[in-house]
């Protein structure tokens, strides 16, 4: 009966739960899904984490290959994000070519690692001007529930926190590339940027990490992205109604504490390496 109101009258069966303070999957407005993290479980690639939070998965595997530089930055390497939601992860996607959504996330992720400056590209690089490092990111979402960006953005730097290069010797007289299997070195990242979803709805109601139902129903969302150090690196808001200052600033406190309990629990996977998930409740 409950499945059958929500699905005829879903705006009403939201707001009914939302005027008795408690959301329609038993949380509190400001509380947030338990998170849990694998990492290393894709043996094909280089690196890989499966990051889930609540009901929405997403895995990123990265695969590296030698590639020569951009001319106009020698010395760098470069990263290419790439996020898909597939039919599988929600019946709202369509095989066939990417969905805007993939392509608005893929851009936000790429954004992300370039606001935040978690990776310096030049340690990339293996000979200026010849050969460099080029890291595919490819995410796919597993199940597709809400706070998506949070899930891709987790799965992302875990694996990349995870990731080895082995030691490549390059001649530049013979152009000869030899690559040393047996001699890897981990991949540095800089800082460690989490992002914290919330969605908004009249009166300036605030939810924290809202399902998919609740960002549909929602009259604005917005996403905020904080590294280690507890400085802002990218605030999202896809249109929606204004947010007050007071609204934000709360959410900013409450990123803050989420960021801190996320990064703990993806050190702690990846400080054991034995492919069991962590997983914490906050």
């Amino acid at each position: 009966m409950d499945l059958q109101y929500k699905t005829i009258h879903p705006v009403k069966y939201l707001h009914d739960h939302l005027e008795q303070d408690i959301r329609p999957d038993g949380r509190k407005f400001l509380s947030f899904r338990p998170v849990s993290i694998n990492v290393s479980s894709i043996v094909q690639a280089d690196s890989s984490a499966i990051f889930k939070l609540g009901d929405t998965t997403a895995v990123c595997g990265i695969k590296a290959e030698l590639a020569t530089p951009k001319a106009d930055t020698p010395d760098h390497g470069y990263i290419v994000p790439n996020v898909e939601l597939s039919p599988l992860c929600s019946s709202k996607f369509r095989p066939g070519p990417p969905s805007e959504q993939a392509q608005v996330l893929s851009k936000l992720i790429d954004i992300i690692l370039n606001n935040s400056a978690a990776l310096d590209l030049r340690d990339l690089c293996i000979c200026k001007g010849k050969l460099v490092w080029v890291l595919y990111c490819d995410i796919l979402c597993l199940n597709y529930n809400g706070s998506v960006i949070d899930a891709c953005t987790g799965a992302m730097i875990a694996a990349l926190k995870t990731l080895v290069l082995p030691k490549v010797n390059y001649n530049k007289e013979t152009e000869v590339t030899v690559v040393h299997p047996k001699n890897k070195k981990s991949f540095i990242v800089r800082t460690f940027p989490v992002s914290v979803s919330f969605a908004v709805f009249e009166k300036q109601l605030l939810i924290a990490d809202p399902t998919d139902d609740e960002e549909d129903l929602s009259s604005g969302r917005f996403s905020i992205v904080m590294d280690d150090e507890e400085k802002i690196c990218f605030v999202h808001k896809p249109g929606g109604i204004p947010i007050s200052e007071n609204l934000l600033s709360k959410g900013l406190e409450m990123a803050k504490i989420r960021a801190k309990l996320v990064r703990s629990v993806i050190d702690a996977a990846i400080s054991t390496l034995n492919v069991n998930d962590v997983e914490i409740n906050a």
